[in-house]
């Protein structure tokens, strides 16, 4: 029997958020239609929604360029014109 302590791996600054509040799996019609402020950080709102989209397909890496992809496409046509 191993009595060792386990080795924690080196943890790595991650460039999205970890942390999103709990909601349903399945994306909501509101959040698609919820327009966004010309004042807030697109490249934050659209890291956040690449993020939310990468949890709802449960965490499976392959996909990082084409949720941020979406994510862009659904925020940026959020932003009224100015």
């Amino acid at each position: 029997m191993n009595l060792e302590p386990s080795r924690q791996t080196k943890k790595t600054r991650s460039r999205v958020p970890v942390s999103t509040p709990a909601k349903a799996a399945a994306p909501t019609a509101a959040h698609t239609r919820q327009q966004v402020s010309p004042c807030d950080d697109p490249h934050i709102l659209i890291a956040k929604r690449a993020y939310e989209l990468y949890s709802e397909r449960g965490y499976r890496h392959g996909n990082a360029l084409d949720d941020w992809l979406d994510a862009e496409r659904e925020i940026l046509s959020q932003i009224p014109p100015v």
